[in-house]
């Protein structure tokens, strides 16, 4: 393997941190690495061209109090594809919260689970405030460049795909909102637009936007809400996006005393807004049963209904009964099967104003991911990760066939564990399931990170090729597969 180490950043975690989220499968780099990775198993397939982008939350300080796999610093991690060759690259974010405690070799903002006022300094960023904008949440490609977002809506930054550098924040020539911009921003592969959503504890609480592929901000609009919301994920069809009003949200007498503790009104609907993305017409809202939706995973219209695949959440809430910790009780959050998450599909009838859905799969799946070509249109496959029990970890995958229920699953042994993992169309393919899938593995058993290539048709057989990376990397949230057009001539191959 060809490594080049590019550098390494300074960290005042303890050597012997034992901490769940920063050790063994979440034990934090702080290496930048150029690397031809070494082909350990199988062939780099040559119509395999793209680059897969992996966001990481890795920490660098100890949290003030109480520690949150959310809140770790940003670090993307690239793998490209090209004629059977492959070269990585990872990066830390360089945010302006990053720069600010490496100046002070400290944690200076609270985290997901602390007080705001624990903060060192007053300023910060989110909807909660006085958080630090770690942009370690989410990653898509548009307009030939990655942009890393954060989940409590910040700022969007700009990732060269050659070289892995932050080139600073996309602002849409100024006219970025005042908000932030939240995780989960959405590109339509048929038009380049990019869809995202702001949100805020200040009325109306929620907008929408459209940027064009070209990079100019469309439009914004106001989707009102009774007050503040927690929403995670959008989804978008061809003439809609569609927000969502979920009843867990923080007690509005806890905000009043500026505490941030969040539940579920099983008593209230799920609410769905469907806005037109021309901007025109009204807001159409639909009820459904109550839950909260982390991630959706592709909406089509068919003829009069909208319909729209996502996880529901049986338990969005887990129960906090013999929970030493309020560390105990976020990580019970973050488990798959604390939350009960299903695949389920929510029909929209745009003449009754009338919502029916039912559970796709009993097992309990999430990270779904898909052939972006088949957006916007009736899909059949998902690709989703399971979760090892009681953590925020998975331990495999299985292909969801929704059209006729079949289920193929790849579970990985004991000890390794995957990151959300993408489609990838082979070159010149036709079917929705002709191509490829990409992960990175974190295995503790041979203390080493892989980048593993599966066969999307057939997922359970043996890998197409597994590349082995200069260092175990850690456990982290979402991914995108960027196909060679996407790039707009940016490589790590030369």
């Amino acid at each position: 393997m060809r490594t080049e180490l590019v550098d390494t950043l300074v960290s005042t975690l303890p050597a012997d941190d034992d901490h769940p989220y920063r050790s063994g499968p979440w034990r934090p780099m702080v290496n930048e690495w150029n690397a031809e990775p070494e082909v350990v198993q199988g062939a780099i397939p040559g119509d395999l061209d793209g680059t897969y982008l992996r966001n990481t939350e890795n920490p660098l300080h100890p949290a003030l109090a109480s520690y949150h796999p959310f809140d770790g610093d940003g670090m993307l991690h690239m793998v490209e594809f090209r004629d059977g060759r492959a070269a990585y690259r990872n990066r830390f974010v360089r945010t302006d919260g990053l720069a600010a405690e490496a100046d002070s070799d400290t944690q200076l903002w609270a985290g997901f689970i602390e007080m705001p006022d624990v903060a060192l300094r007053e300023d910060g960023w989110g909807i909660r405030g006085r958080m630090k904008d770690a942009s370690s949440t989410d990653v898509v490609v548009h307009g030939g460049e990655a942009l890393t977002s954060f989940y409590f809506c910040g700022d969007l930054y700009r990732i060269d795909l050659s070289t892995g550098e932050t080139l600073g924040k996309q602002t849409w020539d100024g006219r970025i909102p005042s908000w932030g911009v939240s995780a989960h921003t959405k590109v339509d592969p048929r038009t380049g637009e990019l869809l995202f959503f702001s949100y805020s504890k200040q009325e109306p609480y929620l907008r929408f936007g459209v940027v064009s592929a070209e990079g100019e901000l469309l439009r914004m609009r106001d989707v009102p809400l009774p007050g503040p919301r927690m929403p995670h994920d959008m989804a978008f069809t061809e003439n809609y996006a569609i927000l969502n009003d979920f009843p867990l949200y923080w007690r509005p007498e806890h905000l009043e005393a500026g505490l941030h503790l969040p539940h579920f009104y099983r008593e209230q609907p799920s609410r769905f807004a469907l806005v037109r993305r021309d901007g025109t017409g009204d807001i159409r809202w639909f009820e459904a049963d109550p839950t909260y939706v982390l991630h959706f995973v592709n909406a089509y219209e068919d003829g009069d209904t909208v319909v729209l695949d996502g996880f529901f959440q049986g338990q969005p809430l887990p129960p906090t009964d013999g929970a030493s910790s309020l560390e105990e009780i976020a990580f019970r959050g973050l488990a798959l099967d604390g939350m009960q998450t299903q695949l389920h599909r929510w029909r929209f009838d745009l003449r009754t104003g009338r919502t029916t859905e039912e559970h796709l799969s009993d097992r309990y799946t999430e990270f779904g991911m898909m052939n972006a070509t088949a957006h916007t249109v009736p899909h059949r496959f998902v690709y989703a990760a399971t979760g090892e029990p009681g953590r925020f970890l998975f331990n495999g995958l299985v292909k969801h066939d929704v059209v006729t229920g079949a289920e193929t699953e790849v579970a990985l042994e004991p000890g390794v564990f995957c990151s959300e993992t993408v489609f990838a169309p082979r070159v010149g393919s036709g079917a929705e399931d002709d191509g490829y899938l990409v992960t990175f593995t974190i295995d503790m058993n041979a203390d080493a990170s892989f980048c593993v290539v599966l066969d999307a048709a057939d997922p359970s057989g043996e890998p197409v090729c597994t590349l082995r990376l200069p260092e175990r990397i850690s456990s982290g949230t979402h991914s995108t597969w960027a196909g060679r057009s996407e790039l707009a001539g940016a490589s790590m191959l030369g």
